[in-house]
């Protein structure tokens, strides 16, 4: 089970806890920052001095006090009135994620929300219950206030209980109203008290979420990337000299050093690699280490600022000591959406890059006397296409990831009558993220099933030849779920085959 204290939750954490169903509490150290923290919100309420968001109104409205007894009905209105999200509804494990990350994120004591509160978010995970998140609406600044809204809805209440104000939930597999979601799951919904509906709602959660799982998945793509261009070196039966150590350390970039010495371990032992007296290969080949290489580093950059990010107390205000409330920013989503931006691109180009290699494998000209398209034989050119088509549909999503990698954070709208006059729009970057990461995993299992057809053409010319001992390993993963065939078949079925193991993860790169 997982223990969140608002400082150590990880990337993989995340990952268990949405996609995997993984358990998690509350530890001792952060249940007592909960109680402290809101233990000093009502230090500060009783005082009779105006602070945000405990006793003011929000936004452009952030001078408008509101009276000790009206609290409860500020932290509802704010919940009722930002519930406006639009578009589709977002997948589950985001929004688990984003569950997780605002679990912690109170953890951390410095919101001044209820323990009951932190608790009723994890049994919500724990038990299966999660909220219908539309996917559209947010600015990233105040943080995802939107989506988080429409979250809130299902948990929280007032005196009235309606269910219609109760938003949308899932469970046991039906989606139903947040209360009678509630209700099956033998959960209590909670009237909210001061401050809390602003504790919930405000911060870049859902983008960090999304940002969690994305430089998860972005990891492994690039490992699978490296798996496909050993594989297409290897039915191209390209040059080796390309990833010597001595190369990539002279330049001293550590992600092109790393995937350098992936290919090199992936194609020991073969003997198609250096099988001509060509000199050098093209870019597609040659520079893998340079392009894949510089992906990895902003996988890691990116990985380091989520790490922060899903650490981080992002409402406001933020409490500290007995009687101190301070007013900032924390909530704007400009570190995610630009990490989101520059992972985008990263990935973008690793599909292209991918795609260029699936061009080379089945262009007559360039495959190092391969059957054009990869078709059986020569004599089948005309009546099958072969591999024809699978390159269009890997270019489309190139283009495709293309548009989608131009930067969203740059893009700005001032909102709340201009007191919010600069929003990072982090949710759309992290959405796009997403997407390019979802078109490239696609893009990387046609390269590794063209290229598995490409070996498969060339071992039958050359029976005596050896794979690299980590290419072989692939090949036969390939080949266990695909099975080659000699004429033109639906193809996209069977790399749809190869894309869900890529997807799920389970097509296992010995590195």
């Amino acid at each position: 089970m997982i223990e969140i204290d608002g400082n150590s939750l990880t990337i993989e954490n995340v990952v268990g806890v949405a996609r995997h169903n993984q358990l998690v509490k509350i530890s001792d150290s952060g249940l007592e920052a909960i109680r402290v923290s809101f233990q000093r919100v009502h230090q500060i309420l009783h005082s009779g001095k105006p602070v945000y968001g405990i006793n003011t109104g929000f936004g452009i409205f952030a001078d408008q006090v509101v009276p000790g007894e009206d609290a409860a009905k500020l932290s509802r209105n704010l919940i009722l009135s930002h519930a406006v999200g639009t578009g589709p509804v977002l997948p589950r494990e985001i929004v688990r994620g984003a569950m997780l990350v605002r679990a912690n994120t109170l953890s951390k004591g410095f919101s001044g929300v209820r323990p009951e509160i932190v608790q009723t978010i994890l049994d919500m995970l724990n038990l299966d219950v999660t909220p219908v998140v539309p996917s559209q609406g947010s600015m990233g600044s105040s943080g995802d206030l939107c989506p988080l809204s429409h979250l809130a809805l299902v948990f929280t209440t007032d005196e009235r209980d309606a269910e219609e104000e109760s938003g949308w939930a899932e469970f046991n597999g039906a989606r139903m109203s947040g209360k009678q979601a509630m209700e099956k799951a033998h959960l209590r919904r909670i009237i909210l008290g001061p401050k809390e509906g602003l504790a919930i709602n405000n911060g870049a959660t859902f983008s960090a979420a999304m940002g969690a799982l994305v430089v998860n998945d972005a990891h492994y793509l690039q490992k699978v990337a490296s798996a496909a261009a050993a594989m297409s070196l290897e039915a191209l039966l390209g040059c080796s000299n390309a990833y010597d150590a001595r190369i990539h350390e002279s330049r001293g970039q550590p992600g092109q050093i790393s995937v350098a010495q992936e290919i090199r371990t992936l194609i020991s032992g073969s003997t198609l690699v250096d099988a001509t007296d060509r000199i050098q290969d093209a870019y597609s080949l040659r520079c893998a280490p340079q392009v894949h290489g510089a992906v990895l580093d902003s996988i890691q950059y990116t990985r380091s600022v989520i790490l922060r990010e899903i650490n981080a107390a992002t409402d406001n205000p933020l409490i500290f000591g007995t009687d101190e409330s301070l007013s900032g920013g924390n909530f704007h989503g400009e570190p995610i959406g630009l990490v989101m931006d520059f992972l985008g691109i990263s990935l973008a180009e690793l599909g292209a890059i991918s795609e260029r290699r699936i061009y080379r494998l089945i262009d007559g000209k360039t495959n190092v006397g391969l059957p054009p398209m990869l078709v059986d034989t020569p004599e089948a050119v005309g009546l099958n296409s072969g591999m024809m088509m699978p390159q269009y549909t890997a270019a489309a999503l190139v283009l495709e990831n293309q548009t989608l990698a131009s930067p969203d954070s740059v893009h700005s709208l001032p909102t709340s009558a201009g007191q919010e006059d600069h929003n990072a729009n982090s949710m759309v970057a992290a959405r796009h993220a997403c997407q390019i990461a979802e078109n490239t995993a696609t893009i990387l299992a046609t390269e590794l099933y063209t290229a598995a057809r490409g070996i498969d053409l060339r071992l039958r010319d050359n029976p005596g030849a050896r794979l690299g001992a980590g290419v072989r390993e692939v090949y036969e993963q390939i080949r266990q779920a695909v099975p080659y065939q000699p004429g033109d078949a639906l193809w996209g079925a069977e790399i749809m085959e190869i894309r869900d193991l890529v997807a799920a993860q389970l097509l296992r790169i010995p590195l």
